[in-house]
């Protein structure tokens, strides 16, 4: 799988998270890292729809955390933004339930690495002309492994 996307349109960012629901497996962290309006919550929506969550994926702002279950794997969706630091991940309980969930963490960076041995990372960013772009940064061998071409 190619490691930088542009994506034109919404919809391309919904089909690059269609496409690594095929990829991600029970105990997965996925980091996304970008500016406001770069498309994490249009990438979690497409993962939660490759994984055939049912209900709608929106974003988790105000309740910091959602769980969508009915799809291959339940998909925890979380907002970190308005976390003041790891004691607040920790707060969150969220590693009772990273081994049989796929975890999502937008705005992430720093706070929630230390949920998973190995986990992706994607850079997702806004240019000028309004395309967004993703870079996916595997850490693990595991991670490497599943992004080979």
């Amino acid at each position: 799988m190619r490691r930088e996307h542009v994506l034109p349109a919404p919809a391309d960012t919904h089909a690059l998270g269609r496409h690594l629901a095929d990829l991600v497996a029970p105990g997965d962290l996925v980091v996304l890292v970008g500016p406001l309006g770069a498309g994490k919550t249009a990438l979690t929506q497409g993962i939660g729809a490759g994984l055939g969550v049912g209900e709608p994926v929106t974003s988790p702002t105000f309740v910091i955390a959602r769980v969508h279950r009915g799809g291959r794997v339940p998909l925890v969706h979380v907002d970190a933004y308005r976390l003041g630091g790891v004691a607040d991940v920790d707060d969150l309980d969220l590693d009772a339930t990273t081994a049989e969930s796929v975890t999502v963490v937008e705005w992430g960076e720093g706070l929630v690495e230390q949920l998973a041995d190995e986990h992706l990372e994607i850079r997702l960013d806004r240019r000028d002309d309004d395309v967004r772009t993703a870079l996916l940064v595997p850490h693990g061998l595991g991670w490497e492994q599943r992004l080979a071409p």
